[in-house]
């Protein structure tokens, strides 16, 4: 099993990125696809979810209006598309997968995203 997260870099305040997220060895059209980010000194938050049909999705609320997150089934990727980056999005973004039924999860190592002048 393996989710690789890609596409982070460094990014001025009000630039844009698109993660990436590749998964193999487990049936992803099964999985729930979620975006994690970890800041320095804190905790780890959920920043966006898309479900198994990307029939619906959900942020946090600050994010909301700036991200979108998607998936490619036929690809077995997901994607987060962030606009209008700020400066406290500075962090981690951590790809996760939860099957649908099964519950089981599965984590990337992360890509760092840096928003700075």
């Amino acid at each position: 099993v393996q989710v690789v997260e890609s596409g982070g870099g460094l990014v001025q305040p009000g630039g844009s990125l698109r993660l990436s997220c590749a998964a193999s060895g487990f049936t992803f059209r099964y999985y729930d696809m979620s975006w994690y980010r970890q800041a320095p000194g804190k905790e780890r938050e959920l920043v966006a979810t898309i479900t198994s049909a990307g029939g619906s999705t959900n942020y946090a609320d600050s994010v909301k209006g700036r991200f979108t997150i998607s998936r490619d089934n036929a690809k077995d990727t997901a994607y987060l598309q962030m606009n209008s980056l700020k400066p406290e999005d500075t962090a981690v973004y951590y790809c996760h997968a939860r099957g649908r039924r099964s519950k089981v999860d599965y984590w990337g190592k992360g890509t760092l995203v840096t928003v700075s002048s």
